[in-house]
């Protein structure tokens, strides 16, 4: 828990950094304020997740960060396809992006799985 709390964390922070980065175009602006929103409030929704008084609620905070990864994940490509930021640059992000979201859909269906058991 206090790892992924970490890493959700250094992604939002990777985001600042990648954020102030962007051309002042008025086009790489607009993506970058788009995915300076979504991606510092994946770490923010996991936090939210982590202080959840039921596990209904648990995953509702997961699945938001979900939504907001894939969100990310979007705005990133558009970067990429546009040529505002080299591939070079965005490699290891979208990597990171994905593996957040892999961790994501695990632990939405392990508590899925674990709200069934009890239920059955």
């Amino acid at each position: 828990m206090e790892e992924l709390k970490v890493r959700t964390k250094n992604f939002a922070l990777r985001i600042i950094r990648l954020y102030s980065a962007i051309p002042a175009t008025p086009i790489a602006q607009v993506l970058g304020k788009q995915i300076l929103r979504s991606g510092t409030s994946v770490g923010a929704h996991y936090r939210e997740g982590c202080r959840a008084r039921s596990t209904a609620e648990f995953i509702s905070r997961l699945e938001g960060g979900l939504q907001e990864l894939e969100e990310t994940s979007y705005w990133l490509e558009l970067l990429l396809e546009g040529g505002v930021i080299t591939e070079n640059k965005l490699a290891n992000l979208l990597q990171e992006t994905n593996e957040l979201t892999a961790i994501f859909v695990t632990c939405v269906k392990r508590a899925k799985q674990s709200r069934t058991k009890i239920k059955g």
